[in-house]
């Protein structure tokens, strides 16, 4: 778990930073672009390029695009319409979705979890209940999109490397995960991006050496590997950690003039959706359990 505790806390400062200084000012596909190359530059010369199983691979660079690709392309285009705040806020969902891969892959159907999207909704309304838009809800839905493909690479990646063991380390194995992500987001750059908004200054430039080298590098590769060593109920617990402790860090140094009573009550409404998403859980497990006896 001690893995999972400090990528949780990488992640947390990491929000506030692209918010602060990258959304808005850098093209987010070039930002996402130079994080999946520089953790590349990290991962790459460590890896095993012999004998390993092409099924292996194959799932590994499915796993590189959607838990980085996919994810980090949707992530950066919803700060183009919400706030830090709301960012974080709207991850408190992942967990969610955890649960949902996990109980498609266990062959269970939990309507519990349709109930809890219902209610996460009507939070993400509450927050922004004067100036409810369009563009609003295509930054949440956005995020949902990034909730979901993040929930399945890790759970991908637990059931993979269940399914595979092998003597060699997990970074020998990674590097292929890079590859993966950069097959989305380097066609979504060359496609979409806008060449004419790279970093402009020291800062930004430090700031995607810091996102490319720690929580994208060293971040993702010990978030997997901490995934493999607990429960499934567990990792989807431990993918909230971020929310308060990036909340706190945000509005006390960036964004002091939020409407915080929004916040919260919008807040403890989509946690309360992921309580019913849980719950649900709990009571199907001892009806499974029934039904095998």
């Amino acid at each position: 778990m001690g893995y999972l505790i400090i990528v949780a806390l990488i992640q947390a400062f990491s929000f506030s930073l692209i918010g602060e200084y990258l959304a808005g000012n850098v093209d987010s596909y070039f930002a996402v672009l130079a994080r999946v190359l520089l953790a590349g530059l990290v991962f790459l010369p460590l890896t095993r390029w012999r004998q390993v199983e092409p099924r292996f691979l194959r799932s590994m660079l499915l796993i590189g695009a959607l838990q980085y690709g996919v994810t980090y392309v949707c992530l950066y285009l919803s700060f183009r319409v919400l706030t830090v705040p709301e960012v974080l806020l709207f991850t408190i969902l992942t967990p969610l979705h955890v649960t949902l891969i996990e109980d498609a892959l266990n062959r269970r159907f939990n309507p519990w979890a349709l109930v809890a999207a219902l209610v996460a909704v009507a939070g993400a309304a509450v927050i922004r209940m004067d100036s409810i838009s369009g563009e609003f809800f295509i930054g949440f839905l956005l995020l949902q999109l990034a909730n979901f493909t993040y929930a399945a690479g890790q759970v991908l990646y637990r059931h993979l490397i269940a399914r595979n063991p092998s003597d060699l380390p997990h970074y020998k194995r990674f590097g292929y995960f890079y590859l993966g992500a950069l097959l989305v987001v380097l066609p979504a750059f060359l496609l979409f991006g806008n060449a004419q908004r790279l970093p402009s200054t020291d800062v930004q430039w430090l700031v995607l050496l810091f996102l490319g080298l720690v929580p994208t590098a060293l971040g993702l590769y010990w978030w997997n590997k901490g995934a493999c060593l607990v429960s499934g109920a567990t990792l989807a617990v431990m993918n909230n950690l971020h929310v308060p402790v990036g909340l706190l860090l945000n509005l006390l140094i960036w964004n002091q003039h939020e409407p915080l009573g929004r916040l919260l009550l919008g807040g403890l409404i989509i946690l309360g959706s992921v309580w019913l998403s849980r719950l649900g859980s709990n009571h199907a497990a001892p009806m499974l359990g029934r039904v095998r006896r």
